[in-house]
């Protein structure tokens, strides 16, 4: 069976984090990434991506995908990367591939839990999370909800959670189940790297004139169990 090589440019602009990198069947070969509160996006990606091209000693032409984070996450940050992959896809005439931000979010914080639950700040009390068990399986929808002191603690009930992601200290002052630890960190562009090659392999691409961002708006307050 003839072994598959692909060169895949990964974008993530999801949140305040601006990262680009290159990975070689899902390695990653060469990064590029800045943290700006100031969302300068539009004025760096661009500029990553050309510096990562130069550090991997490759052209567009070695490029085999685009892959981008799709949200949720930063209306605008998530429009600039999108608009830039489907650019590259058009004139380069490459698949797209899309990513779910809070689960390669999550891939930063696998190991000793039983579950992992990335959580990216919106505004407020708010967040935007999904809940992985320990093998990396999705086992809860993607949210936007507004923390409560309830919040994830049928979980908590179960196993050792990890909460992880820009969202996670806004719980740390809420949730205090002893199994609850959290992890401040932003979605970057190497956790994208193993998932946009396993889509690469399986053909798993995005219709380039129709894709579009994933929005979550809508902030749904728990419901008390009567």
């Amino acid at each position: 069976m003839q072994s598959i090589m692909a060169m895949i440019l990964n974008l993530e602009t999801a949140t305040t984090n601006c990262s680009v990198s290159i990975a070689r069947n899902g390695e990653i070969i060469a990064l590029r990434e800045d943290n700006s509160p100031t969302y300068s996006h539009s004025e760096q990606l661009h500029i990553f991506i050309g510096e990562a091209l130069k550090e991997a000693s490759l052209s567009f032409k070695d490029i085999s995908a685009i892959a981008v984070s799709k949200g949720p996450g930063s209306y605008t940050g998530l429009r600039i990367g999108v608009s830039a992959a489907k650019g590259l896809c058009f004139s380069l005439d490459l698949p797209l591939i899309s990513v779910a931000t809070l689960e390669s979010l999550a891939r930063q914080g696998y190991g000793n839990y039983d579950f992992i639950i990335p959580l990216l700040d919106a505004r407020r009390m708010e967040v935007y999370s999904t809940v992985f068990d320990a093998d990396g399986k999705n086992i809860r929808e993607t949210m936007a909800e507004i923390i409560q002191k309830e919040s994830f603690l049928e979980y908590a009930q179960k196993g050792r959670v990890l909460l992880i992601g820009d969202g996670a200290e806004k719980c740390r002052e809420i949730l205090g189940h002893p199994n609850f630890s959290f992890k401040s960190a932003l979605p970057t562009a190497v956790e994208m790297g193993e998932i946009s090659f396993k889509k690469f392999k399986v053909n798993n691409f995005e219709n380039v004139a129709y894709f579009e961002p994933y929005y979550l708006k809508d902030f749904m307050l728990p419901t008390k169990k009567p």
